[in-house]
């Protein structure tokens, strides 16, 4: 009964009409589905090296023409969609991996869109392909660790749009702001509800604090936080996510930024990752009412690759003008509960085994059940500017990379922090801290220091590292934010550079 309802109340529309969960999808239900549908095209999705979803659309003129792409994919040009496949053997195969299937919400005619996986001529799965990076990331620590290693992300973004007369908006005060005092949430409601169709588990949507107006241009901000799934899952449904929040800017003729800063002195966008541990299906996070050993150490190992993180989840220049001191952006490599200007945060997780719900409601007479599960570390470095694939397969490694340090508990305990490390009294700790790159030389040069913890077990190819090293290093960024320091002219033009970052 449980899958039955989990069926019924599902949003993607294959997972109601045939009546299973996407990751049971085979070729011939999806099939089924084009003919009980009234499908009219069929579009393969794909991300290449600049992070956003290209597309190869068919019209599905026969079903055995729709077995033949659904049995062998299609090829592609390789080279005009990664940098460092040449021309002279470019070819590539998209394979399409059905559960990822969703009817798409913008087409004038019916589509069903599905994403793929890169395939070389030999039938292999290209080693340097990002979410193939990803998987082998996934299917390391599994097999190393014997843990299931689940995330989520919070996706921050601006609507940028002319200014609202009757109702301004008032400056950095929009968290969980509602109509009229916000003018874009049926944008967000909106997209809430076509991320959901197009397979997103979201856990909630709302407006977020940074609020301000230049002249006659508003600039609102928002949030989608998802829900915990398979590390895979939960970068898929991140890369679709941005592309319906785009398409309805598009549709409602506003601008969706992800960019890290917009202006000076004003909140950033940020992509925070959620993550957690299980084994056997049970969040191992928690431990006698407090954060596990094995949550301590999984900590520890991306504290101390946090910095090389960096050339994955923050790749722009203004990417670095977000991670200042006195923000809710963190600057110092440490971690602690509750604290949003750490960078490991321990949200709360509803360890207490009060019931609120009855204290809060005397009326309920019937046993209200204590749900565990719920514990997440939070990561808080990346931005909207952030490869996504590699960054999640990034700190999927530096949690394996805790988990087999000898001394990770020591580590982490010495840089636990459980008071305002921007306090006067505290400057002394605070002078003990490492701080994150302030550059994308700077992360450049930190990665190249510690490539070895990405490339170990060839989950990293030596070419893709060298591809953000050369990248990151092409800005010639240093000293950026030492030389824009108080020329807001020079930064608001360097913004709009990079307003649509991957």
């Amino acid at each position: 009964m449980l899958k039955e309802n989990q069926i019924l109340l599902n949003p993607n529309k294959l997972v109601r009409y045939l009546r299973k969960p996407s990751f049971e999808f085979t070729r011939s239900d999806i099939i089924k589905f084009i003919e009980g549908n009234d499908i009219e095209m069929l579009n393969f999705r794909y991300v290449g090296e600049d992070g956003k979803l290209k597309t190869l659309n068919f019209v599905t003129n026969s079903k055995e023409h729709l077995e033949t792409l659904l049995s062998t994919g299609e090829r592609v040009d390789g080279s005009s969609l990664f940098s460092y496949i040449e021309a002279g053997s470019s070819d590539l195969y998209v394979i399409p991996r059905f559960k990822t299937a969703f009817v798409n919400p913008f087409t004038e005619h019916s589509a069903l869109d599905i994403l793929c996986s890169f395939y070389t001529s030999d039938g292999q799965p290209l080693e340097s392909a990002p979410e193939y990076i990803l998987k082998k990331a996934v299917t390391e620590f599994r097999k190393s660790t014997g843990y299931n290693f689940k995330a989520m992300g919070e996706l921050e973004y601006y609507v940028i749009s002319q200014a609202d007369p009757l109702y301004a908006i008032p400056d950095q005060k929009g968290y969980h702001a509602s109509p009229p005092f916000t003018n874009f949430d049926y944008i967000r409601r909106e997209a809430m509800n076509l991320i959901s169709q197009c397979g997103g588990q979201i856990k909630y949507g709302h407006s977020e604090v940074g609020n301000f107006t230049i002249e006659e241009t508003a600039f609102e901000q928002h949030e989608i936080e998802f829900l915990p799934v398979d590390a895979e899952d939960a970068v898929d449904q991140l890369i679709l996510a941005k592309w319906v929040l785009r398409m309805l800017g598009a549709k409602h003729d506003v601008t969706i930024s992800f960019a890290p800063k917009i202006t000076v002195g004003k909140a950033g966008s940020g992509l925070h990752i959620h993550m957690l541990l299980e084994k056997d299906g049970e969040n191992i996070m928690v431990e006698n009412d407090g954060l596990s050993d094995t949550a301590k150490r999984m900590i520890a190992g991306i504290l101390d690759l946090a910095a090389p993180l960096t050339a994955f989840g923050n790749t722009i220049p203004t990417s670095y003008l977000r991670l200042v001191p006195h923000q809710e952006a963190p600057t110092n490599i440490c971690w602690g509960d509750r604290n949003r200007s750490v960078l490991v945060r321990v949200p709360l997780g509803w360890i207490a085994k009060t019931s609120m719900i009855k204290n809060a409601n005397p009326q309920e007479i019937n046993e209200v059940p204590y749900i565990p599960g719920k514990q997440t570390v939070e990561l808080r470095s990346g931005d909207g500017s952030a490869d996504i694939y590699h960054f999640i397969a990034g700190i999927i490694v530096a949690a394996q990379h805790g988990l087999e340090m000898k001394d990770s508990l020591k580590r982490a305990d010495n840089l636990y922090v459980d008071v305002n490390i921007f306090d006067e009294d505290n400057k002394d700790k605070l002078k003990k801290l490492k701080q994150l790159p302030t550059s994308c030389w700077e992360s450049a040069e930190i990665l190249e220091n510690k490539r070895a913890y990405f490339e170990k077990n060839g989950i990293f190819p030596k070419g893709t590292i060298n591809r953000f090293i050369n990248h990151l290093k092409s800005y010639s960024d240093k000293n950026l934010s030492e030389e824009l320091y108080g020329k807001n002219e020079e930064i608001s033009e360097l913004v709009k550079i990079y307003l649509h970052c991957m």
